[in-house]
């Protein structure tokens, strides 16, 4: 087998599920339900593009932890509104959940796309107390795409990035089914068109490739259900970012999509491990 091939099918997550529509819809339902029964504040804007938009979804208890999550999709496809069904679970818990959007490939290129998840990031930082977050507790998730997004977060010098930020913005990470060196995506047929990556671009925006600019605590999770190159890119990141690399999270019977459901599931080690990162099971 040629690598494209290998590579098309490794990373093809939705030939390899077949209900993947069905698992789409559910989430788009969930999601509806979720925003019309919920207190969230939608749209906020935190950049100049269209696409740069958040929705917050605040706790009513807590000390003040919040979590971003940055979705998935192959940073060509899905939005936030697909993952609202992650807030419940997460606000009963104390959590106020950040679910944010970015503009999408082939609009924009992937490196663009990481700067606009560093404008929101900053943006969370500068208003999170406006509702009831604390600057000092706040980690960032993502899933696929996102979880790249997340990984590419503990790499910013965010100093450097805007002198009015903290050195260590985020307090950790969880990076779900991520991908960390991009140079296999040069590959992948049915992705190439659209992501727009040569080896030059694709090197500057693999977190493999960069060292980690935060001692914070980085955990990791990929579905035993997933594909070789999934668990090998997972694996490659926590060889490469030893120092942060905290647990990896075992999640049997997960495939790509149905892993990220788990994190918002009160009973799954997924949760559980989130709580763990942020210190919420002492």
């Amino acid at each position: 087998m040629s690598d494209q091939a290998f590579f098309s099918r490794e990373y093809n997550a939705r030939a390899a599920i077949p209900e993947h529509a069905q698992i789409f819809a559910r989430w788009a339902e969930r999601s509806a339900r979720t925003r019309a029964s919920m207190v969230c504040y939608l749209d906020r804007v935190y950049g100049p593009s269209p696409g740069e938009t958040l929705d917050i979804f605040p706790a009513r208890k807590g000390d003040g932890t919040a979590l971003l999550f940055i979705h998935g999709g192959y940073w060509r496809s899905l939005d936030k509104s697909d993952f609202s069904f992650l807030a419940p679970a997460w606000v009963d818990a104390g959590v106020s959940l950040v679910v944010v959007n970015y503009e999408l490939c082939p609009k924009v290129t992937i490196e663009e796309i990481v700067k606009q998840t560093l404008r929101a990031s900053a943006w969370l930082w500068l208003h999170c107390e406006d509702y009831g977050m604390d600057q000092d507790r706040l980690y960032v998730s993502g899933h696929s795409a996102g979880a790249h997004l997340t990984a590419m977060m503990m790499a910013a010098q965010w100093s450097v990035y805007d002198r009015r930020l903290p050195k260590e913005l985020f307090k950790g990470a969880l990076a779900v089914s991520g991908l960390y060196d991009l140079r296999p995506m040069l590959q992948t047929d049915f992705l190439r068109a659209d992501l727009r990556l040569d080896e030059a671009s694709a090197l500057k925006v693999s977190p493999v490739f960069l060292p980690p600019a935060t001692r914070a605590p980085l955990y990791t999770c990929v579905g035993a259900l997933e594909s070789s190159e999934f668990k090998r890119q997972t694996q490659l990141l926590r060889e490469r970012w030893r120092g942060v690399a905290g647990e990896d999270i075992a999640m049997p019977g997960c495939n790509h999509l149905t892993v990220s459901e788990e994190l918002g599931n009160p009973a799954s080690r997924l949760f559980a491990g989130a709580r763990t990162l942020m210190k919420l099971d002492r």
